[in-house]
């Protein structure tokens, strides 16, 4: 195996383990959390929309994202979806 191919694979394996997309960091969220725990958890959003104090923010992509829904700064609900 080339120097090369090991590095590749090795950013590979690194960028798999930051995934803070996943199951187990879905199963820390709870109602009444606020804002700024949620994103020590999960890291910045990839999007966020709202308007009236209510908002609406997504980590990930298409296939593999968590949706959280604030009242306010506090998580009223949330989903997710392709996790492992």
């Amino acid at each position: 195996m080339s120097l090369r191919t090991l590095a590749v694979f090795a950013a590979c394996l690194l960028l798999a383990a930051c995934n803070k997309v996943n199951q187990s960091n879905y199963a820390q969220l709870k109602a009444g959390m606020d804002k700024a725990a949620v994103e020590s958890l999960l890291g910045k959003p990839t999007e966020c929309s709202g308007a009236l104090g209510v908002s609406s923010c997504t980590w990930g992509d298409q296939e593999q994202f968590i949706s959280v829904q604030y009242a306010g700064d506090k998580v009223m609900m949330f989903s997710g979806k392709g996790l492992k």
